[in-house]
């Protein structure tokens, strides 16, 4: 039997006051999951949340590392997910991936014990532990700038994955320079070598949307997310990570323009007037919409009949070396 969204949502809350159970949705979620939400926001602010959260269960509306993030940091706790989609950023590097990487940097004339690696927070547990061995840690777009200039006071080249945007751009927002491991530059004479991935919706906007919007309405003003191209984010008046961009245009005056280049449901919450999304196509990451009512519906029946689904699970030395890397990040 098939149920309508309001009746779902009834069923939802029927059941969250019966269960032992918080559940968390994400900023890119669609509307109708991320309003099912006890706790709402960016990955590593709903971690750091829920482990404040006494509940039993935690169901995670969002993707694989984001769930993954919070198991780490509360490893007492049961994390659920109604779907566990994969981040396709994520994807693009794993343990080996990482180890290939490291293994580069060394027939390239950097030893082990000159790299610090940062991880950017979207990637998987084995990333993060990997990282963690290494003397690493965690970055979030919001504080990336912040580790990164830490990170430099030992000396050491950084090797930062796996997203070359974020990299790249705070590398140029700090005068540092930077290259793309395997690509055309000399290892050597850079300060942050950064991996070859990349967030596909972040990739969507182009220099053209912009040039498009300034000469359709002269003053607009262009807020872009880090995990843009470089050349987007030079060519914007602001550049910060979610929770940044809502503040920056709850801020602004009513009356002001603005085109945002982020995650279309998020920007789609925004104030309503004068918001426009910086893309002639829609710019909706496919793996965070993979959730539905239903997805959450069924995850928490599961629970009330004593068979959790999709539940998060890692082993004890990758929970202990993810868990470094983020307390490291976590006590600067």
């Amino acid at each position: 039997m098939q149920f309508t969204n309001n009746e779902l949502k009834i069923k939802i809350n029927e059941l969250k006051k019966k269960l032992d159970v918080t559940v968390v949705a994400h900023f890119y979620q669609r509307d109708e999951v991320f309003e099912m939400g006890d706790i709402t926001g960016d990955s590593l602010e709903l971690a750091i949340r829920t482990k404040a959260d006494d509940a039993e269960f935690v169901l995670f509306c969002g993707v694989g590392f984001m769930g993954q993030s919070v198991k780490v940091l509360s490893p007492e706790k049961r994390v659920v997910m109604p779907k566990i989609a994969c981040c396709s950023m994520a994807r693009m590097i794993d343990s080996l991936y990482f180890d290939d990487s490291v293994k580069f940097l060394n027939e390239n004339g950097i030893k082990s014990e000159d790299i610090l690696p940062i991880t950017y927070i979207n990637s998987n547990a084995d990333v993060k532990a990997k990282v963690g061995e290494m003397g690493g840690m965690v970055c979030t777009s919001s504080n990336a700038k912040t580790i990164i200039t830490a990170a430099l006071k030992e000396g050491k080249k950084i090797l930062f994955v796996p997203d070359r945007c974020l990299g790249q751009n705070i590398a140029n927002q700090m005068g540092l320079k930077s290259m793309i491991i395997g690509q055309e530059g000399n290892p050597a004479e850079c300060d942050i070598l950064c991996y070859d991935g990349f967030c596909s919706v972040h990739q969507l906007f182009s220099v053209d949307d912009i040039a498009f919007y300034r000469k359709k309405f002269p003053g607009i003003l262009i807020a872009t997310h880090p995990e843009c191209d470089p050349a987007i984010c030079d060519a914007s008046d602001f550049v910060g990570s979610t929770s940044q961009l809502i503040k920056y245009i709850a801020e602004l005056p009513l009356d002001q323009k603005v085109a945002v280049g982020t995650e279309f449901n998020l920007v789609n919450r925004l104030r309503k007037e004068n918001t426009y999304v910086l893309s002639s196509t829609k710019p909706e990451c496919p793996t965070m919409n993979e959730t539905t009512l239903e997805d959450v519906y069924v995850t928490l029946k599961a629970i009330d009949d004593g068979e959790p689904i999709n539940e998060i699970t890692i082993d004890e030395k990758t929970q202990k070396w993810a868990k470094i890397a983020l307390e490291r990040m976590l006590a600067l």
